[in-house]
């Protein structure tokens, strides 16, 4: 590696570059739940991995020959920089997530990028944390973050899931509400049938459990993750109980956000609109000047995986046969992926008529 490329931490520790690393190898593998597991990772070069708590990494497998990329946030706390976690919950039919939990294992090498993402915590008094299913992720990463600074904390944790055994970290959530005087912590199962004798509350988040469960919400910084649905009840109800917006922070990448096509203007209707080529579905599209090339693919029936739909996580990475594009992303690719012809769809609007890799 070049020298000029080399960080270096105030320890002397070489430091993972974003720009130019992206390998991991596989050094532990945890079961968590019946179908959640922990993969540890570390830079195959000794080299420490400075990130954020909230941050995630994307990984790429290369299946099938396809750009596959799918990001998982990181849970490990970020003041441990020799490795990183990420905690995977597999999915029904998902390649990436099943692929993982059947072949990641120690001393397995595999490709990835980051740390990306801006879902960050920032500094506040007091804070609410919310989280529903694997979106407990980044949270648990904020969680040990601060244990490990060994600080005061003012920290409510609502967690959700469908039954007890369902929750990620249990036994770690607990140890760690021990050990954080200023932690306090809610299990929300929705459902108690496999566990009957479950001590606490059951059901979904409402209006009701955070008036009992965080009477001071108002006064709180709000950090939420989890499925689509959870993430827009928890923001409506901590708008109406006065939380104010500037407050409230969620992770913006779930499976189930796609950009919606806004209703046109009158001024779209006149918009230019490109011919947009997919060369490996056969597939041509109209995009107007003024949409995304993702929003109008999705509405068709063109597959492209896809995210954030925000130009922050890079899933949906095409390569760029012909044409150009106004891209406007957000840290979800590298300026060497774009040198070598790749664009993020969600965050780019046509300026020709494009060929497209898909």
């Amino acid at each position: 590696m070049a020298t000029d490329l080399l960080l270096v931490d105030d320890a002397g520790h070489a430091l993972w570059n974003p720009e130019t690393d992206d390998t991991l190898l596989c050094v532990d593998v945890h079961e968590e739940t019946h179908d959640v597991k922990s993969f540890t990772l570390v830079s195959p070069d000794g080299k420490h991995i400075a990130f954020q708590a909230g941050q995630y990494f994307m990984f790429e497998l290369g299946l099938d020959d396809e750009v596959d990329g799918r990001c998982y946030s990181l849970s490990s706390s970020p003041h441990r920089r020799n490795a990183i976690t990420i905690t995977v919950k597999r999915v029904p039919g998902g390649r990436v997530s099943n692929w993982l939990h059947d072949n990641l294992k120690p001393d397995t090498l595999v490709k990835a990028s980051g740390p990306l993402g801006k879902f960050v915590r920032p500094v506040a008094p007091k804070y609410l944390f919310m989280s529903g299913g694997s979106g407990i992720t980044p949270v648990m990463s904020m969680v040990r973050e601060l244990a490990d600074a060994a600080q005061p904390v003012d920290v409510v944790f609502i967690h959700a899931g469908r039954t007890p055994k369902d929750f990620i970290f249990r036994s770690d959530l607990g140890n760690l509400a021990d050990r954080l005087h200023g932690l306090r912590l809610f299990l929300l199962p929705e459902d108690v049938s496999n566990e009957r004798s479950w001590p606490g509350l059951s059901g979904r988040i409402s209006r009701e459990l955070l008036q009992l469960a965080v009477p001071d919400i108002a006064e709180r910084v709000v950090m939420c993750c989890g499925p689509a649905p959870f993430m827009r009840t928890a923001k409506s109800l901590s708008a109406e109980l006065g939380v104010p917006a500037h407050n409230y922070h969620e992770e913006s990448f779930d499976a189930a956000v796609i950009e919606e096509v806004p209703a046109p203007t009158a001024e779209a209707v006149e918009a230019r609109a490109f011919n947009v080529q997919f060369s490996k579905q056969n597939k041509s599209i109209k995009v107007q000047a003024d949409q995304t090339v993702l929003s109008c693919a999705k509405k068709t029936g063109v597959r492209i995986p896809s995210s954030c739909a925000n130009g922050i996580c890079g899933t949906c990475k095409s390569k760029l046969v012909s044409g150009t594009v106004d891209m406007k992303h957000d840290g979800g690719i590298r300026q060497r992926e774009i040198d070598a012809g790749f664009f993020l769809p969600c965050c780019s609007r046509p300026l020709s008529d494009l060929v497209i890799e898909r």
